[in-house]
């Protein structure tokens, strides 16, 4: 059995012969047809994961510039047909992992049609997922993250509220210095760190979102912030990442003088190469620049690498 997106599935009773439930196959596992599939049911307009049986049998549509006449999917245009698209006058409802998914799409640029190219899946499904709620099966999941270059588990949000590095320790673990390149490598160009500051109420370690401009460090906070208390102090910046699934991950240190940045031309030219708003919202319109005066970085990875 091989079928193409937007092929029907079609179940049919073993005695009559009659079609007992027929649906859209919206989503491919396997790069040459076979099952399993994705398939939106027309009489639920729900997606599950279908392993046919002998009382399956696929109906092709025609594809591609040799169909005569405009290729569509059965029944598509037909009243109370299952649609990827939402009914006229009701607002896209996306349940959690279809807005993660959007959200992602969208950071990286990515059209919908090219998503559902890489993860090998209709766009019409894609349509349906990012707007409606949906359950989709660990395959298409994985596709999915595959097609975005993220995991299963940040799709599904799991662990939000917990803090990373639950997992086991590597049975045989290597710990190494990174190189300053390596460390300038990993903290890019922006992200989310954290700045360790001396206040009045002591120590105190606050998350923010920053910038690499000119390989200082900078960001954006209020003056009436733990984070404003950095100004004119030397600081510790710090960037880390985990890999929860292997038990690995790095973190880079950076120490330095901090200092408020209030020339107009430098405060715009660092709200022009922003690459995002703070995260925390509000009015948060003071620029703080960290000179690194020490860059160190450490990796944790399996041994043989």
């Amino acid at each position: 059995m091989r079928a193409h997106l937007g092929d029907q599935l079609v179940i049919e009773s073993p005695t009559t012969g009659a079609t007992r439930r027929d649906g859209e196959i919206v989503g491919l596992h396997h790069t040459d047809g076979t099952p399993p599939y994705d398939v939106r049911w027309s009489d639920t307009d729900e997606v599950t994961l279908v392993f046919p049986g002998p009382d399956a049998h696929i109906r092709h549509v025609e594809h591609g510039p040799g169909a005569n006449g405009p290729s569509r999917r059965p029944d598509m245009d037909e009243p109370g047909a299952a649609s990827g698209r939402n009914p006229p006058g009701r607002a896209p409802n996306p349940g959690d992992i279809g807005r993660r998914v959007a959200t992602e799409r969208k950071r990286q640029g990515l059209t919908r049609a090219e998503t559902a190219r890489r993860a090998r899946m209709a766009p019409e499904y894609l349509d349906y997922f990012e707007e409606q709620p949906a359950e989709p099966s660990m395959a298409t999941l994985l596709n999915l993250a595959a097609a975005l270059g993220t995991s299963v588990a940040a799709l599904r949000g799991s662990g939000i509220d917990l803090p990373p590095g639950q997992g086991q320790a590597l049975l045989h673990p290597r710990l190494r210095d990174l190189s300053p390149d390596e460390c300038r490598a990993r903290l890019s160009t922006h992200g989310v760190g954290r700045v360790a500051v001396s206040t009045p109420d002591g120590p105190a370690v606050v998350p923010v979102n920053y910038e690499v401009v000119d390989e200082a460090i900078a960001f954006r906070t209020a003056p009436d912030s733990v984070p404003a208390a950095a100004v004119g102090t030397d600081v510790a910046f710090e960037v880390d990442h985990l890999d929860e699934a292997m038990s690995q991950g790095w973190s880079v240190l950076v120490v330095g003088p901090a200092r408020g940045v209030t020339e107009p031309d430098a405060v715009r030219r660092l709200a022009d190469r922003a690459h995002t708003e703070p995260w925390a919202g509000g009015g948060r319109d003071m620029w703080v620049s960290i000179q690194p005066e020490r860059l160190t970085g450490r990796r944790i990875s399996p041994a043989d690498q």
